[in-house]
């Protein structure tokens, strides 16, 4: 039987050592994207809380019940979070597609089975966290252990925060550490219901809590000297003030995945219909605000303007679904997650008249954008250059492997990269050359709990998910054992 009732959100917004209570810092209204009406208002956490769930995740990791538990323990209850999330996924569906205009159908049918899927792959983990020995040749028996790292933040963003959670709850707790979760104010419902779900798995208290608010919880999680570990995604801009905060405190571990601006190259022998169907999914999954939209769009010269018509009649279609309920399962469009978030991807778009020609009328209600082309957009322009988190396309051409390899580089991010041809040893070539954490070939932006997500330059440092995500949640000690040799 389901714990959530999708028609009652979570009241409170602190979750600490397994009990829900009232915020004492700030309030706000949440609206609802598609109308952009109020219908919940929370209390974020206050200072004096922060200080509270981290009291809470130290005395749990520990003294409490939690630092006594085996790894086959640990995975029992991320096995049983798991089955929790599905038999919540409606509810879980719905408060995430309230606060967020993120289409429930997408919640329901690839958020709520993936997030359960992460789960299961760190319970597997659990129990195999492994050690390593040497022998004691020079007279010395050398052992090495993983020593999980203690308290660690989790401050997640709003397009996709189930997701988010999954990435770093999940690893955090396989290998014993203890989470405070921050999530984005914009959309902070799910997460926070979440903490029901704690409790129905059992979970010892303060192994998991949730602090919802605004940047500054974020900040005095990633400054707390008792916090060994902080875990963000979000923007660039706020990814450097956490590592700053976070090396001014007490040096803590930190993992930043701070989004990109991602090329898709599409070759002369690509398979048109592949690319142009992931070239368009690319820009508009979740109205183009995922951290790994491939933004722009670099295709052959021989066949680019054949091309951006083709992808100009899909977005034509997409544009005029615009003003669907994202709480409809038929909807797959839905809107910017608020006024603020289309105020700033319209700013890219160009000036006033500009803007009237490529949005048309914005509606009266909601936050909704149609998909645009820039075509051929400077390459110094915020346009180019900035991550627009919106479902905004720059186009341009190329004539040889060099250029586009040239252009694919001409920016600071480098989270991912979409190659579209049918010659394996160019796709070979390319993927060795260009500077992305995720190449992807004939496709885009896709994840699996297998492999790591993570990107180069600025796009942020570590890894999440697979074994590589367990790497940043514990650190190696070694033991000497002098055997009298």
């Amino acid at each position: 039987m389901p714990t959530l009732d999708p028609n009652t959100p979570p009241p409170h917004g602190c979750f600490i050592a397994n009990e829900y209570s009232a915020g004492k810092g700030t309030s706000w209204k949440l609206t609802n994207p598609k109308n952009s009406q109020p219908f919940h208002e929370l209390t974020g956490a206050s200072s004096e809380q922060v200080h509270e769930a981290v009291d809470a995740a130290t005395h749990a990791f520990h003294t409490g019940e939690w630092s006594r538990c085996t790894g086959y323990s640990r995975g029992r209850y991320l096995t049983q979070l798991a089955d929790l999330i599905e038999e919540n996924g409606h509810a879980l569906a719905t408060f995430e597609s309230l606060a967020s205009g993120r289409p429930i159908s997408m919640v329901l049918k690839s958020d709520v089975p993936r997030v359960a899927e992460v789960f299961r792959y760190y319970a597997g983990w659990a129990d195999k966290i492994r050690g390593d020995s040497f022998p004691a040749e020079d007279g010395f028996y050398k052992i090495v252990e993983q020593k999980p790292l203690g308290v660690c933040a989790a401050i997640t963003a709003w397009n996709a925060s189930l997701h988010f959670l999954a990435w770093k709850v999940g690893p955090a707790l396989a290998l014993g550490n203890t989470v405070i979760i921050k999530p984005s104010e914009k959309s902070p419902l799910g997460t926070l219901a979440f903490g029901s779900l704690v409790q129905a798995a059992g979970l010892p208290a303060g192994v998991v809590n949730i602090l919802s608010g605004d940047g500054t919880i974020g900040d005095l999680l990633a400054r707390h000297g008792s916090v060994q570990k902080v875990s963000f995604t979000g923007s660039l801009k706020t990814g450097r003030k956490i590592q700053i905060a976070a090396a001014q405190s007490n040096l803590k571990r930190v993992t930043l995945e701070l989004g990109g601006k991602s090329p898709a190259i599409v070759f002369e022998d690509a398979d048109l219909p592949t690319a142009l169907t992931w070239c368009v999914r690319g820009i508009t999954v979740n109205s183009g605000q995922i951290c790994a939209a491939t933004s722009r769009l670099l295709v052959h010269e021989s066949m680019a303007t054949e091309f951006v018509q083709r992808l100009q009649r899909e977005f034509d279609a997409i544009a005029q679904s615009l003003g669907q309920d994202p709480q409809e399962m038929t909807t797959t469009y839905g809107p910017l997650v608020d006024r603020a978030q289309y105020e700033s991807v319209a700013s890219y778009v160009g000036d006033e008249e500009q803007r009237r020609q490529l949005l048309g009328r914005p509606l009266e209600d909601g936050h909704y954008m149609p998909p645009i082309v820039i075509q051929s957009p400077s390459h110094d322009s915020p346009v180019y250059q900035e991550e627009v988190f919106g479902p905004v396309l720059c186009v341009e051409s190329f004539a040889t492997e060099d250029e586009a390899l040239r252009k694919a580089h001409d920016t600071e991010y480098g989270l991912a990269a979409s190659i579209y041809t049918q010659n394996l040893n160019r796709a070979v070539r390319i993927w060795q050359k260009i500077g992305a954490g995720s190449v992807y070939l004939n496709c885009a932006a896709v994840v699996g709990p297998q492999v790591p997500c993570g990107g180069f330059q600025s796009s942020g440092l570590g890894r999440e998910l697979g074994e590589y995500a367990l790497r940043h949640y514990a650190e190696p000690r070694t033991i000497w054992i002098n055997i009298g040799r």
